[in-house]
């Protein structure tokens, strides 16, 4: 048995004793029956009468009564100010005689509190109980009652209040998890399915919601979905705390009035074949922790750190090598981050990311973070896309009357090995502002602008894109032609009914209307455009998604002379993952039921390569320098090394825990890869992936390369 007074005497400023008092300042507690002894009795007869309690509401749980079990358990309570017992601690040999003492203290009655100088204080006990009880009625032959700490004043102290400091932490008790998250200021998870279960609520016709901005924040979508009844209704049956865990919670909650916060552990573990590869196998192994909370209303946080190992299809291995850093690294994960060799023939990527959230008011949210943004109603984005790494982010969120503004600061890298110097990659800025507007109850228009500059002449960050309201390109011709590269945008929506929209983008990255409108295919011609359209529980079928989308960008488009003033970070476009010259046509088709769910993807594409690495430049890969191209006029889109695409890829699986999204998955994944000439970074292939796994699915992966 644990000896606690020891352990009492070490962290109260106590002054232990069994019914001894000096002077008459001090007062006991008070039971009815104890109202008209002397003082020199209140002591004893406080004892006496709640040793009585106990002896007669004492009922011997079934298992000690079995074991013929003899022993002592220690009970460690207070009387409050109020008069009500209050337990602290208690320790026994059995849960069952810990169970047994708390119902017995939930009948004992309020009585008068203690005193000091007539003030009522709150008094702490040390109650040894023997088992087993003597049952003849004699309370006496129990083992005193010791105070242990009464909060008492010095004699000559002036009169205060009983100081609540020394019960602060026993104060700090968890209450039932109520899934704050869904109504906080933390943002949904990029994650097409799980966008797909609420696009259709969010678009309805009438509401004045804005839907490209993302991610959304989960209280911007809980009006219009019910995350916490919809994780309610998915509630397995699960008794032990394993299988609660598992099936329906996340791992540890803690949730008070003012604060709360959950820490869960996240996998991707999934292993698979490419059918035509020399390896043996494809295989994914990701372990993640995931810290996320709230302080107040306003302030939240999220962090989640991965440490992965994988090696992938060839196809996904050898482009991932070819966008390699320079100054370390075997490879750049695609949507991920720098990769180390890993056993020769994978590779090892850890990735973090994270941000604080924080709403001062109605109108504005502000977020400062490593992560990723997107800006669009499609399944690409022509402005702001997640394909590329993680990057860090300040972004400011404006939303009142019909109008949502989001204006985003992003410090961006170069990795390529020409700019590299003394281990550190070459640090860049990019700066957007994205204005939504809706016009009427069916469409909404938007104006979208963005700059990229570097740190030439070691201005760093130039305060004058700091302020979100100016245009940049004025600021662009300001600070040098050469500065900085601006591109701008316009986007639009129409809702027909509350199943079917249609949506679009239009981007402009070097406008001269002689060169766009002359009809000769001028180089400078670059821009892109998106059309698409949705259909929500299509024909009927409850929560049946159909998309159809195409996209088309000209050659040169998102590229700058200077090469480090392009569209990219870390060898990857900041929009659509093909870069430039190229037109696809995308279909997808997804169903949920319940905790099941199912998508198919289709995507045929006609791209245009360089036919040698350091030969003319047809406008593909943006990490080239304009002055290398072979035309000035008669540019189109496909020129250069010719190459049709086609990828598709189904997916079905199993929500195994609904409140972290963990997900039991099956994939296949058919490439087929063409073009004109064979060379060393693209080469006739064609590729069959299957894969299955366990994932925490918080995060979109593109492999359709």
């Amino acid at each position: 048995m644990i000896k606690l007074q020891q352990l009492l005497i070490l962290f109260f400023p106590i002054l232990s004793f069994c019914q001894t008092f000096n002077g008459d300042l001090e007062r006991f507690p008070k039971f009815p029956e104890c109202s008209d002894v002397n003082f020199k009795q209140e002591a004893q007869c406080f004892s006496n009468t709640l040793k009585s309690k106990i002896v007669r509401e004492f009922r011997v749980p079934e298992s000690v009564s079995e074991a013929n079990y003899k022993g002592e358990l220690v009970v460690l309570f207070e009387v409050d100010r109020e008069g009500n017992f209050v337990l602290t601690y208690i320790d026994a040999t059995y849960p069952e005689l810990k169970e047994e003492i708390k119902r017995i203290f939930e009948t004992l009655p309020v009585i008068a509190p203690a005193t000091y100088n007539s003030r009522p204080i709150n008094m702490q006990f040390r109650m040894p109980v023997r088992i087993p009880l003597d049952f003849s009625g004699d309370a006496l032959s129990e083992p005193g009652i010791e105070i242990v700490d009464t909060s008492r004043e010095q004699p000559n102290a002036a009169p205060q209040e009983a100081p609540e400091v020394f019960k602060e932490y026993d104060q700090i008790k968890s209450l039932a998890f109520e899934h704050p998250r869904a109504t906080s200021q933390i943002n949904i998870p990029l994650s097409h399915e799980l966008y797909s279960r609420f696009e259709d609520e969010v678009n309805r016709v009438g509401t004045n919601f804005h839907s490209a901005s993302k991610p959304f924040l989960f209280a911007e979508v809980q009006p219009y979905y019910n995350f916490e009844e919809e994780i309610e209704a998915l509630q397995k049956p699960a008794e032990t705390w394993i299988g609660r865990k598992l099936w329906n919670e996340h791992l540890f909650t803690f949730q008070v009035d003012d604060y709360w916060f959950s820490v869960d552990f996240a996998l991707d573990m999934q292993v698979g074949k490419d059918i035509d590869s020399r390896l043996d196998v494809t295989y994914n192994n990701t372990r993640a922790a995931i810290f996320q909370g709230g302080l107040g209303k306003n302030f939240n946080f999220y962090s989640v750190v991965y440490e992965n190992q994988g090696r992938f299809a060839d196809y996904f291995n050898e482009y991932a090598e070819s966008i390699r850093p320079g100054s370390e690294g075997a490879a750049i994960i695609p949507g991920r981050g720098i990769a180390k060799s890993f056993m020769g023939q994978a590779y090892d990527y850890p990735v973090a990311e994270g941000y604080l959230s924080f709403s001062p008011g109605k109108f504005f949210n502000l977020q400062f973070g490593h992560g990723k943004n997107f800006i669009g109603d499609g399944y690409r984005s022509l402005l702001l896309s997640d394909v590329a790494s993680p990057y860090p982010f300040f972004k400011l969120n404006t939303s009142f009357w019909k109008i949502k503004y989001t204006n985003t600061w992003m410090s961006l890298r170069d990795v390529r090995p020409e700019v590299t110097g003394e281990d550190s990659y070459r640090t860049k800025f990019m700066a957007n502002h994205y204005l939504s507007y809706n016009v009427t109850k069916r469409l909404n228009l938007g104006f979208f602008e963005s700059v990229m500059w570097e740190n030439d002449n070691n201005r760093g960050f130039d305060l004058n894109y700091l302020n979100p309201v100016i245009f940049y390109r004025a600021i662009e011709f300001s600070t040098g032609a050469q500065a900085g590269n601006a591109v701008i945008g316009l986007t639009g929506k129409y809702k027909w009914s509350d199943q079917v929209l249609t949506y679009g983008q239009w981007l402009i990255d070097e406008f001269s209307s002689t060169d766009v409108f002359g009809g000769e295919g001028s180089w400078k011609n670059k821009h892109g455009f998106q059309i698409g359209t949705k259909y929500f529980n299509a024909f009927n079928i409850q929560d049946l998604y159909l998309q159809l989308e195409y996209n088309q960008v000209r050659p040169y488009t998102y590229s700058h002379n200077t090469i480090t003033l392009n569209y990219g970070h870390t060898n990857q476009s900041m929009a659509h993952l093909w870069g430039a010259n190229f037109r696809e046509i995308i279909g997808i088709a997804r169903y949920k039921k319940g905790r099941y769910y199912g998508h198919v993807k289709a995507i045929f594409g006609e791209r245009g390569f360089d036919y040698f690495e350091n030969g003319d430049y047809y406008g593909g890969n943006i990490y080239r320098s304009e002055e290398d191209r072979p035309l000035e006029t008669g540019v189109r889109i496909g020129q250069g090394n010719n190459t049709d695409s086609f990828y598709a890829e189904t997916e079905f699986g199993y929500i195994v825990n609904p409140a972290t999204n963990l997900k039991f998955f099956g994939s296949f994944i058919y490439r087929n890869f063409d073009p004109e000439v064979n060379t060393s970074l693209n080469s006739d292939a064609t590729t069959y992936w299957f894969n299955v796994g366990l994932r925490t699915d918080i995060f979109n992966w593109y492999f359709d390369l």
